[in-house]
This record gives C-alpha cells, sequence and structure tokens, in this order.
C-alpha cells in the first residue's frame, strides 16, 4: 500500500532501526436473539492501525483508526523512546515472507452475503430450536469479513483476507423439577460448511434431554466430555502450559517434562494453523512470520510449546509462529502488542464412536457443556468446572437419566494420564471470548464429582 509505504520511508529518513504497520479492515455482522426472536441486528465497518517502532532494541507501541496519526506516532517516537527501557535480547523483525494460499478460509458468498440472506440464517437458528417444552431461545450469528495487511521496514509486505461463521443457541426449558439448558453451536470460514438447522437441533436436544434431571451420586465417575466440553478444557486449562513464555518462567504444570510422557499413547494435540475451516487457520501469523503446525503432545509425549517473537528472543529462541493479535468475534485485529496464543488447538481423532464410548462405560457422565472453568492452581495443574446442564447418567452402558449440576474439581496432568478413549466426531469449536478449537469427545476415568 503507497500510504503505508510512505510511513515506512519517513521512519527511515528519521533514522529509526525498525518499524512495523498492520493495517485491518473488517466488516462484522451480528444478530442477536432474544426471547425466541430477533432482537437486534447491526454492521460495523472498521479499519485500524497497528504500530511498533524499534531503536536501539527499545521498543514502541500504538494503535490507531487513521492514517494521519501514524505519521504523528512515527514523528514523535524519539522523544517517546528516550523513556523506554530497552529489551536488549531483541534480535529482529521478520524479513521477506514467500506467499502461501490456503483452502478453506475466504468465501466470497459469505462476503458479499445480503441481510436478508442473515436474517433467514437467523430464522433457522429460531425456528428449528423450537419445541413445546422449550420456553425460550436466545443466542448469536457473527459473520466476519477481513482485509488483512502488514508491512515492515526489512522488506516485509504480505496480506491476506478471510471470512468468518459462528452461530451459537441458547433453549431454555421450565418444563419439570428444575429450570434446564441446552447449547448448539458451530463456527467455520465458507457458508456451505455452516448448518444453522444443527445448530438449533444440537440445542433443543440437550435441553429437552435436560428435563427432570437426578442427582448425580459424589464421588468417582468415568466422564465422556463431548466436543463443546473439551473445547472449554482446551482453552481455558491446557492451552497457557503450552505457552513458551509460561514454560520459561516455570509457570507450566509440565516444567521440565519435555519429550516425557504426560497422557495417554492414545493422544495428541496440535496446534494447526493450516486445516481447512478453522477459525484460527492462517498461512502466517500477526508479525509476518510464516505458520506451521506444531504438535504439542505426540502420543502421549510432550513435544513443544508456541510463542511470538518477544518471548523467543527472550530466551534466545526463534518464533513457532504465534504471535497473535486476536479481534472479537473472530479473526486478526490491529493491537499494537502481539501475544503468543494458539491458532486451532486440535486433539487428533481416535477411532471409538461416541456411542461406543456410553456403551463400554459401566458408572459415569455424559458431559455436553462446562460453565466457569478455570485454573486454581495453575502451577500444578488444577482446576475447576461446573456442569450445570447438559449432564446426562450413564449406568451399564446405557443413558439412564438426565443429571443434576455437579462440580468437578481436578488436575490436569492426572485427566491426560487417564483418557480411555477418543472420539471420531470432530468439530470446530468456539467457546465465547476464547481460543478455536477442533476437537472430538474425550473419555476420562477416575474423576470426582460433587453435586451441586
Amino acid at each position: 500500500m503507497v500510504a503505508l509505504d510512505q510511513a515506512l520511508n519517513h521512519s527511515k529518513k528519521l533514522k529509526i532501526d525498525e518499524c512495523e504497520i498492520v493495517h485491518v479492515k473488517r466488516k462484522i455482522t451480528t444478530v442477536r436473539i432474544t426471547d425466541s426472536e430477533i432482537f437486534e441486528m447491526k454492521q460495523n465497518f472498521e479499519e485500524n492501525y497497528g504500530i511498533r517502532i524499534i531503536h536501539d532494541k527499545k521498543i514502541l507501541f500504538n494503535q490507531t483508526s487513521s492514517y494521519e496519526d501514524i505519521q504523528n506516532v512515527i514523528e514523535d517516537s524519539p522523544k517517546l523512546l528516550a523513556h523506554v527501557k530497552p529489551s536488549k535480547f531483541w534480535k529482529s523483525l521478520p524479513y521477506k515472507l514467500e506467499s502461501t494460499s490456503l483452502s478453506g478460509v475466504y468465501d466470497k458468498k459469505l462476503d458479499d452475503i445480503s441481510g436478508s440472506k442473515i436474517t433467514d440464517i437467523a430464522q433457522i437458528l429460531i425456528n428449528n430450536a423450537d419445541d413445546p417444552k422449550i420456553n425460550a431461545i436466545s443466542g448469536s450469528l457473527n459473520i466476519v469479513s477481513e482485509n488483512f495487511h502488514i508491512e515492515n521496514t526489512n522488506g516485509l509486505f504480505t496480506s491476506d483476507k478471510g471470512t468468518y461463521i459462528s452461530g451459537i443457541i441458547n433453549a431454555d426449558s421450565q418444563e419439570g423439577t428444575l429450570e434446564v439448558s441446552g447449547i448448539g453451536q458451530d463456527c467455520c470460514r465458507t457458508l456451505d460448511n455452516f448448518s444453522a438447522k444443527k445448530i438449533a437441533e444440537d440445542a433443543k436436544t440437550m435441553c429437552v434431554e435436560s428435563i427432570n434431571p437426578k442427582k448425580c451420586e459424589s464421588g468417582e465417575h468415568t466422564i465422556i466430555f463431548e466436543p463443546y466440553s473439551v473445547g472449554e478444557i482446551l482453552a481455558f486449562v491446557m492451552a497457557s502450559n503450552f505457552n513458551f513464555k509460561t514454560y520459561s518462567e516455570k509457570k507450566s504444570c509440565f516444567f521440565e517434562k519435555l519429550n516425557e510422557e504426560i497422557a495417554v499413547e492414545d493422544f495428541t494435540l496440535k496446534d494447526n494453523p493450516h486445516i481447512s475451516q478453522g477459525i484460527g487457520t492462517k498461512p502466517f501469523d500477526d508479525e509476518g512470520v510464516k505458520t506451521k503446525i506444531n504438535t504439542l503432545i505426540e502420543n502421549g509425549l510432550f513435544k513443544n510449546t508456541y510463542c511470538n517473537l518477544f518471548d523467543a528472543f527472550k530466551e534466545d529462541e526463534e518464533s513457532t509462529g504465534n504471535g497473535l493479535r486476536p479481534s472479537s468475534p473472530m479473526g486478526r485485529g490491529a493491537e499494537s502488542i502481539p501475544v503468543s496464543l494458539p491458532h486451532n488447538l486440535q486433539v487428533e481423532s481416535g477411532s471409538s464412536s461416541q456411542d461406543d464410548m456410553i456403551k463400554e462405560t459401566k458408572h459415569g457422565l455424559l458431559v455436553g457443556r462446562l460453565w466457569y472453568t478455570y485454573a486454581v492452581n495453575p502451577i500444578k495443574g488444577d482446576f475447576s468446572c461446573t456442569a450445570r446442564s447438559g449432564i446426562r447418567i450413564i449406568e451399564d452402558g446405557e443413558i439412564k437419566n438426565p443429571g443434576k449440576p455437579v462440580r468437578i474439581i481436578h488436575n490436569l496432568p492426572k485427566l491426560l494420564q487417564n483418557i480411555s478413549s477418543v472420539g471420531n466426531n470432530e468439530k470446530n469449536v468456539l467457546q465465547w471470548a476464547s481460543l478455536p478449537s477442533i476437537t472430538p469427545s474425550i473419555k476420562v476415568e477416575k474423576i470426582n464429582v460433587n453435586p451441586i
């Protein structure tokens, strides 16, 4: 872009060592569903710039929505940098990047989608979740189109175009002895791969099958976590332990276990930025580093971490292409400070169907969704979560009853060592304000639950 070239050339005239400019244009359409009807539909157009200036190993960040402000930031940078402490370990921004294209990340039909078509999709979400036993339907539909461009004074000049669609439906019922709910969710990058009907039917099924729940026994259970609940654990408990910064600061529960067994042999976890339809799929990260498939756990062995440029240089390492500037509700942003995050956390599919997992369970629970999942003691891997709806009680290989809410307080290393089966029902999962993942159901033994 000519305008960005001029700004970068101006930084060179000022004899600034390095300058990076990120430019993002986004169209965001959001439909909100409340009380079983479309409550609001709005469309926003965003254009933002992120600027990073580095001189004498001092790093300055800024963000603006105005191109004219870029020139001012660059002009004022020598004065501002005088108050910045140098990061002596800093090496360099990336250089020229070979262009790479990936499939399943941009859809012209989704980019050009009309307001009436979006309304039709939202109405499908409502209509197919409706049932005489359901009192209220709520949720949202989000569609994002974006153009991302990054350029720096080292000759890097590259761009990426993407589309995203995500829908979520909550179905609530006041039938029976206790108010219950169900959730349906899906996300992808192209319109043809998105099924509003399936989202709605999943929410309805979970809700109706949760009516008149029975109290779960306290104590040790086998738990089959369905994909949406696995995604919750991946995003809020597991992911941070493979962040190189967390690991190097000895805050990972897997510290000093590199190349050691931390999970069962059947469990493999990857950060996969190249998979088609992945919400986090991209050919290069938000610093201009080429992305790669990074296996974090391979057949139970802890193999790798992920990091951005800054965190890697701090320990004299190289970036894994995980410098991200995430934006809401999906996609890339222009935040001036990139952080280390995974792109798509992918649990490699196993050979078991969820039905077979249930048939092989003597005494356990099927858990469809989790709430309030957080680390209690991150260094040890202790975490807590709550299952409020979408619980089924399994006895002798059959689902006998829906279950009342339970609290699970467990330990991540123990969970990974007690996985007894990995499903073949892989799907894209995206929790609210969270990390995208691609995962099947997972069956875990010896988990203590406490009725609420």
